[in-house]
């Protein structure tokens, strides 16, 4: 999302030389959703401290994640944002790697909105006709069928009659991942027959609920949403699937849709009164913390109460904070290292 890097220059790759890393500047992948909150944060660091400018890049949850895992090492990141918490399966390909030291940081909360051009009236719908509208296949007359909904008048007679056209995240992206697990699932579960799958065989019930339709009616718009926000200008009739931050720095050109009866604001999201919602984290590299210089140092300023609090700088970009009290043990985890444990 947005820019591709942070304004500074990628530094060449190099090996180890004995125990010591010849890389002086941190390098973060990951999350396009956390890209935003995490280039701010770097560039505060960059301009109060003595420390060069971390470089961030947008590559996805899952493409960050990958090259997180791939190693410890000057030519691997040190740090990997993710927009859904780190699987199982990562953590073992970690491992695998040689890397079983990881601190996770959760750093607030976002919500996923289905948004369109404020051109157009706004987005009403429920977490049902979002099922509907993008599933793979949908459950009529007791069978599992392939969608055969072509406009959303199709799904009910009071929504517009107009072509389903979404443009979403790719399969490699954690707004992706939590899309199809908040809305899509959320939405499943509205069908008994869904329901009863779901009592029966859990797998299979994952199986049809985060599955996608592949006919074109959900248009994978890779990693950058400003993309995104341009077709749905030029597109009044088509939809775009992105985090609350971006639609709160876009609110000149698009609106954010009614889920269920509720808005996606500020103020619903941090209440829980919106039902797409999710986590942010970002992953450290507990092996490289000691020898790339200022990773402890930018943990700190990224957990700070003057950064992620409730009155920090990153919700003036449209992160919703933590409570309190989880923001005190975030903050005593992350900058002691504390290794993850996944429940």
């Amino acid at each position: 999302m947005f820019k591709k890097t942070l304004g500074v220059a990628v530094i060449a790759t190099v090996a180890f030389a004995g125990q010591a890393m010849a890389r002086d500047q941190i390098r973060i992948v990951g999350s396009s959703t956390v890209f935003p909150f995490a280039t701010t944060v770097a560039e505060t660091f960059g301009n109060k401290t003595g420390f060069k400018t971390p470089v961030v890049e947008s590559t996805g949850s899952g493409g960050g994640l990958k090259l997180f895992c791939a190693g410890i090492g000057d030519e691997h990141p040190d740090i990997t944002n993710a927009s859904r918490r780190i699987k199982k399966s990562e953590v073992e390909k970690c491992a695998a790697a040689g890397i079983t030291d990881i601190t996770e940081v959760k750093v607030g909360f976002d919500g996923i909105v289905l948004a369109n051009s404020k051109s157009a009236k706004p987005v009403e719908l429920t977490k049902q006709q979002v099922f509907m509208a993008l599933a793979k296949q949908v459950p009529i007359d007791g069978k599992l069928v392939d969608n055969p909904y072509k406009t959303w008048n199709d799904i009910d007679p009071s929504l517009p009659k107009t072509k389903i056209e979404v443009l979403g995240p790719p399969p490699t992206s954690g707004t992706r991942d939590a899309f199809v697990e908040l809305a899509m699932e959320g939405g499943a579960k509205a069908f008994d027959m869904l329901k009863d799958l779901r009592k029966s065989d859990k797998k299979a019930f994952k199986a049809v609920a985060h599955s996608v339709r592949e006919d074109g009616a959900y248009i994978e718009a890779g990693e950058n949403d400003n993309l995104i926000v341009q077709k749905l200008v030029a597109n009044p009739d088509a939809i775009g699937i992105f985090g609350f931050s971006f639609l709160d720095q876009n609110a000149d050109r698009i609106q954010g849709g009614i889920i269920g009866g509720v808005e996606p604001t500020f103020e619903n999201i941090s209440a829980g009164d919106y039902g797409i919602s999710r986590s942010l984290y970002f992953y450290v590299k507990a092996a490289h913390a000691d020898k790339v210089p200022g990773i402890k140092e930018f943990i700190a300023e990224f957990t700070s109460e003057d950064a992620f609090g409730e009155f920090g700088y990153l919700t003036e970009k449209g992160l919703i904070p933590l409570s309190e009290e989880e923001r005190t043990k975030v903050r005593n985890d992350a900058t002691s290292l504390t290794n993850l444990k996944l429940m």
